[in-house]
């Protein structure tokens, strides 16, 4: 606050309470009894009585209470108070204190590796809050992702689910782009693809559509999600033979994914979390599909 500001509201502030000292003994100068020249409707007479004792009393404690508070706690312009309490003072030492219960508790799980971490509701407790605060708004609440981010409580991982990958994941975030194939693919060979690919764990499709969806398959796809269609997690190329879709797995969807291709960006969070929360969130995400469910904060 500039100098003329500050002096602006002190001459105010102190304007306004000696101006209102001198309104209270202003009108404690009336004399009991004494009716004024005034009249209404022939018989309402205004009478001079000062106010009652106490209740001047009572205005009177108010401004000297406001006078010990200025004078203990910053309100007049830029003088701070005899005490040098300030609101972002305050806000520093809750802020520290916090700060220091965190590190003390993320110091408490520091020995311990993955798996143990998985299973200890402690550590599943803190590292859910990290991921509330950080995750939640991509993977869910409860971590079942939504279309376009991964369900993070299944064994189906696109790069990995071991708690080094899971630590890079979190570190250096990933960047996944499936190709557009719309304008490369002649109708037919499309088709073929769309016909074959949702349907590859199941028995019961036509071997004919089997044999030219692998066919084509083998020709445009192999070489990311590999010839079992498997996927490859080097690159994060789902694997096509399960049940788990990322953007969904009707007809409709895959042939909407091979056309106009996918780009997934999961931002990395080096800068945006220390290193314990790192740990912590991971260890949290890996007890998702590994702890007893009893174990798993909801």
């Amino acid at each position: 606050m500039s100098t003329f500001w500050s002096i602006w509201i002190i001459v105010i502030t102190a304007g306004m309470m000696v101006g209102c000292l001198w309104l209270l003994f202003a009108n404690a100068r009336g004399v009991p009894g004494e009716v004024k020249d005034h009249t209404w409707d022939d018989d309402l007479h205004e009478y001079n009585n000062p106010l009652p004792r106490w209740w001047l009393n009572l205005f009177i404690l108010t401004i000297i209470f406001a006078a010990g508070y200025l004078a203990f706690y910053p309100g007049l312009g830029n003088l701070g108070g005899r005490l040098g309490w300030t609101q972002s003072g305050e806000l520093a030492n809750k802020l520290d204190a916090l700060t220091a219960k965190r590190r003390a508790a993320f110091a408490a799980l520091a020995d311990k590796d993955f798996p143990a971490l998985a299973k200890d509701p402690s550590a599943q407790s803190l590292g859910h809050a990290v991921f509330l605060g950080n995750c939640a708004g991509c993977h869910g609440a409860d971590a079942h992702g939504a279309i376009g981010f991964p369900n993070l409580t299944d064994k189906d991982w696109l790069y990995g689910g071991d708690p080094e990958t899971l630590v890079k994941t979190i570190v250096e975030g990933r960047h996944g782009q499936m190709p557009a194939f719309g304008a490369v693919l002649q109708p037919d060979a499309l088709q073929a693809l769309v016909e074959f690919v949702p349907f590859w764990s199941d028995a019961t499709l036509d071997a004919g559509r089997r044999e030219r969806g692998m066919k084509q398959f083998a020709i445009t796809c192999a070489a990311c999600h590999g010839a079992d269609g498997k996927g490859n997690p080097l690159l994060g190329a789902p694997n096509l033979t399960d049940n788990t879709w990322l953007y969904g797995g009707t007809s409709k969807k895959v042939r909407e994914t091979i056309v106009n291709g996918r780009g997934g960006q999961m931002p990395a969070h080096a800068t945006l979390l220390t290193p314990e929360e790192i740990r912590i969130v991971a260890a949290y995400v890996y007890g998702l599909s590994n702890a007893p469910a009893s174990l798993v904060t909801p």
